[in-house]
């Protein structure tokens, strides 16, 4: 796919052509690198809600999912009760997803767990691709064995697909094709 043209006359990623919070979100934030722990947990967390629906869809309910979820603090959400859960399958402005609500759980326990061995970060920094996959693509080897480490830490829902997503969206590559505005940007 070739970037496109928008009306103020910038090129960009196709998904991101019209104004709105989607061209937004690709100006300013997609495929930078992101820093700390409660802003992995928030990016792996939410590419898993995304799972099989529009990222508008998740973006548009981030404040909500920011909330019901502390900020994204690995040990206020590992903490989560059942009772917990329970109350967010109740609220509307997220997206009530059973096991995507008790991953997002999980993933924060398992995140705590990590610390010993440098904490999330460091995890995820260490799959870095030498070279940006091709434009287009929606799996890699590092993908794939990001996630099978991921799985192997007790991480879920963290699937090769999902983990690529989210090393476009954190800037492990840039995921920007040339034409974009953005490409060689970070």
């Amino acid at each position: 796919m070739s970037p496109v043209l928008g009306e103020d006359g910038v090129g960009r990623c196709p998904w991101a052509g019209g104004p709105g919070p989607m061209r937004d979100y690709h100006d300013t934030e997609w495929g930078e690198r992101v820093h700390g722990e409660a802003a992995h947990l928030e990016r792996l967390t939410l590419e898993a809600f995304q799972s099989g629906l529009s990222w508008s869809t998740i973006l548009a309910k981030r404040p909500a999912f920011r909330e019901v979820f502390r900020g994204f603090d690995a040990d206020a959400v590992a903490a989560f009760t059942d009772a917990d859960q329970a109350r967010l399958m109740q609220d509307a402005r997220i997206v009530r997803n059973r096991l995507k609500v008790a991953a997002a759980v999980t993933n924060a326990r398992a995140t705590v767990a990590l610390r010993d061995a440098g904490g999330l970060e460091e995890f995820v920094l260490g799959f870095a691709p030498e070279s940006a996959p091709a434009y287009g693509a929606t799996v890699s080897a590092e993908s794939v064995a990001l996630s099978k480490a991921l799985k192997k830490q007790g991480f879920v829902f963290v699937g090769p697909t999902t983990m690529f997503a989210l090393m476009q969206a954190i800037g492990l590559f840039d995921p920007h094709p040339p034409g974009c505005f953005r490409h060689g940007a970070g």
